[in-house]
């Protein structure tokens, strides 16, 4: 296996799904802390590897793979030898494509916005962000109930990609509270062998 590095940034989600993924699959890599206050990911160094200007990226060898979800793509197809995380049966794929893609629309949009107003100061509609957590914490739990995973039977990519900003929603002032399905699928993630936590904030407090 290649030396694999990660670069990140501690409080970032979308970096926390690569870092989790990592561990899940037993896989030792170098976590490389991208100082985003300071500009480093806007430097030409950091551009070479994603020209958004956005973390994570991840380094195995001489392949390079930015975007969240594309990191977890390329994890599970390169290294999951079981093609459990992301299986190859084309309905099942399509099923965890499908919350790959909630990750990156309303998720973002809801919990992981409304976080960023308030751990990054972004100038984002914070009641608006809340308004969609709310709205897509309802569907996920009404889908969770009698479920497990998000995604088929065992857990998948689906559950890593979602997992961070739902987990962080009260970072957001969006609570957790009202949506038992979702809490009980959280203990499930975590308590799966290698889970490791995203570094907490002291922000937004609702349970």
């Amino acid at each position: 296996m290649n030396n694999i590095k990660l670069y990140r940034h501690a409080l970032s989600g979308h970096a926390h799904r690569a870092q989790l993924f990592l561990s899940l699959l037993g896989i030792d890599a170098e976590l490389v802390d991208v100082d985003l206050a300071a500009g480093e990911h806007k430097q030409a160094a950091f551009l070479a590897m994603n020209r958004f200007a956005q973390v994570p990226v991840l380094q195995d060898g001489d392949t390079v793979i930015a975007d969240s979800n594309a990191i977890l793509v390329y994890l599970a197809t390169r290294y999951d030898t079981g093609n459990t995380w992301l299986p190859r049966d084309p309905v099942a794929a399509a099923e965890v494509q499908r919350f790959l893609s909630i990750a990156a629309g309303p998720v973002a949009f809801g919990p992981a916005a409304a976080r960023l107003v308030n751990v990054f100061a972004a100038t984002l509609d914070h009641q608006r962000a809340i308004e969609v957590a709310n709205n897509v914490l309802s569907v996920l739990d009404a889908h969770l109930k009698g479920r497990e995973w998000l995604a088929g039977s065992s857990p998948s990519i689906a559950d890593v990609s979602n997992y961070a900003y739902i987990a962080h929603a009260p970072e957001g002032d969006v609570s957790l509270h009202p949506y038992p399905n979702i809490r009980l699928w959280l203990n499930r993630v975590e308590a799966l062998p290698g889970f490791v936590p995203m570094q907490s904030t002291t922000v937004g407090l609702v349970a």
